[in-house]
């Protein structure tokens, strides 16, 4: 009998050694948890994951350690968007980091009260999400890298390599809130330069082929490829579709000339996600998105392939290679 005593008494004080963690943990404070709401697909989104996360661990925030992350993704449909965004204001999550304009704007209009970052390349007081650049003024702050502002100097580029083409095509996706605004820019810039520009229609990726396919029906000598977050996930695609058309083209970023496009000219998305990683853990830390100042690019690349120009028979003039960042072998 006493050793049965002895035996159930060992077991009760294991148990009672057991559940010292669990009460302790109990009386921790919640982790922080960040919503993080992308437009594209987690596969097209893994760089700039990175970078983001390398942002949060310079605020000493690591995931899974002392913040939690909650990721919804809409994988290019915008429609999407809103019902996310619920279901993160649902969760009451500490701040909702809004990985395009879409996503953002989608977040503004899910809440008032709780901070949003945002990544984006069009102009956030023009679209609503932030009263002025310096002193954004409501529940949202972030870093625009301005994109859907550069296309009249994308324009102006690919004049300069090919002086010969009058007529330009540009690819735009209707669904997407920024692309009056470029259109509009994009115009204006093209009769500065006397050209003519053709606007072509893609919002999925069964667009692409009959999109590109009607550069040469309009007898344009060369692509502008509109700033927007669903030709960005889909880089892949839509330059293997232009490569197969033979269309020399420009584009947004540097991944794309990385993927085999011609040129690219724009900001290091890089450097974005790490700042909004940056910001995410301030907020967390207590700033609040009122008074962190939109951050805005200091230095935009010039992405040259020159494998790609060789495969178009074209001949990059050397004031253009003089002005690259970056040159493709």
């Amino acid at each position: 009998m006493a050793t049965c005593i002895r035996r159930r008494e060992f077991i009760a004080t294991l148990g009672g050694a057991a559940a010292w963690p669990l009460v302790a943990r109990a009386q921790q404070p919640a982790m922080p948890v960040i919503g993080f709401l992308g437009t594209e697909r987690l596969e097209s989104a893994a760089a700039r994951l990175h970078a983001f996360h390398q942002g949060l661990n310079e605020t000493s925030y690591v995931e899974g350690r002392n913040v939690m992350i909650e990721y919804r993704w809409a994988e290019d449909r915008y429609d999407q968007l809103p019902a996310l965004a619920a279901e993160l204001v649902r969760l009451q999550v500490a701040v909702i980091v809004a990985s395009a304009p879409p996503a953002a704007l989608a977040a503004k209009a899910a809440t008032s009260t709780l901070p949003i970052v945002f990544s984006g390349g069009i102009d956030p007081v023009k679209q609503g999400l932030v009263v002025s650049l310096n002193r954004p003024g409501g529940n949202v702050t972030g870093v625009s890298h301005f994109s859907t502002e550069l296309e009249g100097k994308r324009l102006q580029l690919l004049h300069e390599l090919i002086p010969n083409a009058a007529v330009i095509a540009m690819l735009v996706d209707p669904t997407f809130r920024g692309t009056e605004s470029i259109i509009n820019d994009v115009e204006v810039a093209a009769h500065a330069l006397g050209l003519v520009v053709k606007v072509l229609h893609a919002s999925n990726e069964h667009d692409f082929n009959s999109a590109i396919a009607s550069v040469v029906q309009q007898q344009a000598g060369a692509l502008l490829v509109a700033s927007d977050p669903f030709f960005f996930s889909r880089r892949d695609q839509l330059v293997t579709v232009v490569a197969q058309h033979a269309v020399p083209a420009i584009y947004q970023f540097r991944e794309f000339a990385a993927a085999g496009g011609l040129m690219s000219y724009g900001t290091d998305l890089a450097v974005a996600y790490r700042q909004v990683g940056i910001y995410a853990g301030r907020i967390l830390k207590g700033a609040k998105p009122a008074d962190l100042p939109v951050v805005q690019p200091t230095k935009y690349e010039l992405v040259i392939n020159l494998k790609t120009a060789r495969a178009l028979g074209l001949t990059v003039p050397d004031k253009l290679l003089a002005l690259a960042d970056k040159v493709i072998e």
